[in-house]
């Protein structure tokens, strides 16, 4: 997934030098970020789902909204199809919401990406007190790109359409090792390695990531930048993360 003009672009900032030495992993990673930020795709997928019902939403019925390509007029837009029932990420809501939390809680409102502000009012557990699903109230007059409500909120999400959504696997990659140099660090480079260096989620996507190439770069929104598996097929949909939006690896090390 590292783009050409990435690899061009680190090669111009680290230049030649007489004497060998490492360079940061995230100066790289900088460097694809700052491409893909300008030229991916932008999508929506659901990688941890839980599930949104609008309860004063009419059954059976399908809006098809707009909602922009790119990171500028340029790109265009696309159709995505929205109804009752919805996949949100779990980490968007909070039963007991913290200070500063501006996604979804009981009585809290949010806006969806694209679409209409809603307000959650209940949810539902399971026998072992996992959320399950939670229900919300949408505000018809609060679409985007013709607001009437009123209605300010500070938070905005993600999601797809729980009966339009494909399946795919997105396999989440992460730096090999746990460290900056394995070959400066005592003892085996095996005992470095990552144990999270990759993780497999299946997660829903919106329908126009079927119509993805190999050569397309994607910014499922929130989530990171990410480009179709080699071995991706329609019947067995791969996405790969090239990196994530921002370098998590910064607070690793100034926990270390």
């Amino acid at each position: 997934g590292f783009t050409p003009q990435s690899i061009r672009t680190f090669c111009d900032k680290v230049g030649i030098a007489k004497r060998e030495n490492i360079v940061d992993f995230s100066l790289l990673e900088f460097c694809l970020r700052e491409d893909l930020n300008s030229t991916a795709l932008r999508a929506m997928a659901v990688l941890d789902p839980l599930k949104l019902i609008i309860t004063n939403y009419e059954d059976g019925l399908t809006e098809e909204l707009q909602s922009e390509n790119g990171p500028d007029e340029a790109y265009g837009t696309r159709t995505i199809p929205f109804s009752k029932e919805l996949w949100i990420e779990k980490e968007d809501f909070m039963e007991v919401p913290v200070k500063k939390w501006f996604r979804f809680a009981p009585g809290a409102s949010v806006r969806l990406k694209s679409a209409y502000i809603l307000r959650c009012d209940t949810f539902d557990k399971d026998e072992n007190g996992k959320v399950t699903a939670i229900h919300c109230t949408y505000f018809p007059e609060s679409k985007s790109g013709n607001d009437t409500s009123g209605i300010a909120v500070k938070g905005t999400i993600h999601w797809v359409s729980a009966a339009h959504a494909a399946t795919a696997q997105v396999n989440m990659y992460d730096r090999l090792f746990k460290v900056e140099n394995p070959g400066n660090e005592d003892g085996d480079f095996k005992d470095y390695i990552n144990p999270d260096s990759l993780h497999i989620v299946q997660a829903y996507i919106e329908p126009s990531l079927l119509k993805a190439t190999a050569n397309d770069r994607f910014q499922f929104l929130r989530k990171g930048y990410f480009c179709l598996d080699k071995e991706s097929t329609p019947e067995n949909i791969v996405f790969n993360r090239t990196v994530t939006l921002k370098d998590a690896w910064v607070k690793e090390v100034k926990k270390g």
